[in-house]
């Protein structure tokens, strides 16, 4: 069951609150108040909110009083939010969790922001990442470690878990984050919400870089990552796409990328293929537990359901064909004396070394001619995803094998996870990011149970390649039919 969802309830959603606004009932400026009162109780416990803009937005929310007082209609006019500490805010610190960059000035948004903001967003502050945005926790030197709300001890997800923490906690209804590697979804799985990978290139990147590093072009997009949105409810999800999902350009707000409509607005006209196993890492009996009732209320309420195809894109290639761009796009980001290292390092592995750890090291040193032929293997698997989703609407995986981890300051390659009481390498988490993340296909992650410790499961809706409005549509469906977002223990009030 939903929590409470009246008005001033913590745990409405954007599409209510924004009614209510409209309607008069209650104060963009209340509920900011009522969004920092919310943090300054609970924040000290979860450290999701590292950076805060309190008095900007405050101001901010007396002027969208005002433009509601005056009749403007806006999608999120009034409405609080927070954004991911690695997107640039003008006025505000962008570090990646980098000591020394704490004053670095940003004078300009990220296009995606600078269109929330256009909508009428108010934003609060910046929720925590891990250093470089490169782990599934979210710690880091200046800011610090962001606790689970469900569980104190354990991680939110990362990268974007300082956003899932305080969207589960009741801090504000919508977040902004990113995924290379799973990094909306993952924290969406660990702390009970919804979140959405857009299609590769729907949601301009602009404005989204490390620190120090000049802004991406008016037509450049970062390899692999995309930018989308955090909330408590499909519909919220839409709400954001739809105001920054278009082409970039200076004049391009609320300028709209063609989306086709979802392809069915009714659960049971939908053709859904459930993947629960992975031939390179298990599946944990909580996750299979909770997507195998999902897939039984599905073919309950008449979906088609199918688990074997022979059109289905073979996992173990988009594993390696993901992993070998992945390696290629973090080595490229090197400074150069560390890639000129790697270099020597892969000269001197013994061709017979297939190892994770040589496969890695290999990949981040690929050659150009190398890249462009792995590059022609993800568009073959594109193809087959485009043959696959003539048959079926959805594909239903795990987000990732286990529910949250406890958290693990361990050095990463030293670091394992219990599946079952089987150890594992830690990085064999990112094997269900790779099907979506590889070939660009949007992929929306919503809560479908718990597991028997009471932690929070999700799984990933995974669509055809700019039919984002079909994954969380049936997000929207599912979650009308089976529910959605529980609010975690200690935080319901």
């Amino acid at each position: 069951m939903r929590a409470k969802s009246d008005a001033l309830s913590p745990y409405s959603t954007a599409t209510e609150l924004a009614a209510a606004l409209r309607a008069r009932r209650v104060s963009s400026a209340e509920l900011v108040d009522r969004s920092i009162a919310r943090i300054e109780a609970h924040d000290g416990n979860l450290n999701a909110v590292v950076v805060r803009d309190f008095d900007r937005a405050r101001q901010a929310a007396l002027q969208a009083d005002k433009a509601l007082a005056r009749g403007e209609q806006r999608p999120l006019l009034g409405v609080p939010m927070t954004v991911k500490e690695a997107f640039n805010v003008a006025g505000l610190p962008t570090t990646w969790g980098l000591p020394g960059m704490e004053n670095l000035g940003v004078s300009d948004d990220t296009i995606a922001i600078a269109r929330l903001k256009a909508a009428g967003a108010v934003v609060l502050g910046k929720t925590n990442v891990p250093l470089m945005l490169a782990d599934w926790q979210s710690a880091n030197q200046i800011y610090g470690v962001t606790n689970n709300p469900w569980d104190l001890k354990r991680t939110p997800g990362g990268s974007s878990g300082g956003g899932a923490a305080a969207l589960a906690a009741g801090y504000v209804p919508l977040e902004f984050g990113t995924d290379l590697v799973g990094s909306l979804r993952v924290p969406a799985h660990f702390c009970g919400v919804f979140a959405h990978k857009p299609s590769g290139g729907l949601v301009p990147m602009r404005g989204f870089a490390p620190p120090g590093i000049p802004i991406l072009s008016v037509d450049a997009e970062a390899d692999l990552v995309a930018i989308g949105p955090m909330a408590r409810s499909a519909s919220d999800l839409v709400l954001a796409l739809d105001v920054t999902a278009g082409p970039d350009a200076e004049k391009a707000v609320g300028l709209k990328l063609a989306m086709p409509p979802a392809r069915h607005t009714n659960l049971k006209d939908f053709r859904v293929f459930v993947v629960a196993e992975h031939p390179r890492v298990p599946t944990s009996k909580a996750v299979r537990s909770a997507l195998l009732k999902i897939e039984t209320n599905l073919a309950e309420a008449g979906c088609k359901i199918g688990r074997k195809s022979s059109l289905l894109p073979d996992l173990n290639h988009i594993a390696n064909t993901y992993g070998q761009l992945l390696s290629a796009f973090t080595g490229g980001n090197l400074p150069d004396p560390v890639f000129r290292e790697l270099q020597a390092k892969a000269a001197a592995l013994s061709p017979d070394d297939t190892s994770p750890d040589a496969m890695n090291t290999r990949a981040k040193v690929i050659s150009h001619h190398d890249w462009v032929a792995t590059d022609h293997q993800r568009r073959v698997i594109a193809q087959q995803w485009r043959q696959f989703f003539a048959e079926w609407d959805v594909v239903l995986c795990p987000v990732t094998p286990t529910p949250a981890f406890p958290h693990d300051n361990r050095e990463p390659g030293a670091r394992r996870i219990s599946i079952d009481g089987a150890e594992v390498h830690y990085w064999l988490q990112s094997m269900w990011a790779g099907p979506a993340t590889l070939t660009g296909q949007p992929s929306t992650t919503m809560p479908i149970g718990f597991s028997d410790d009471g932690l929070p499961i999700g799984m990933q809706i995974v669509g055809p390649y700019l039919e984002d409005r079909t994954t969380i549509g049936f997000a929207e469906l599912a979650e009308r039919e089976f529910g959605g977002f529980v609010a975690p223990r200690n935080f319901e009030h």
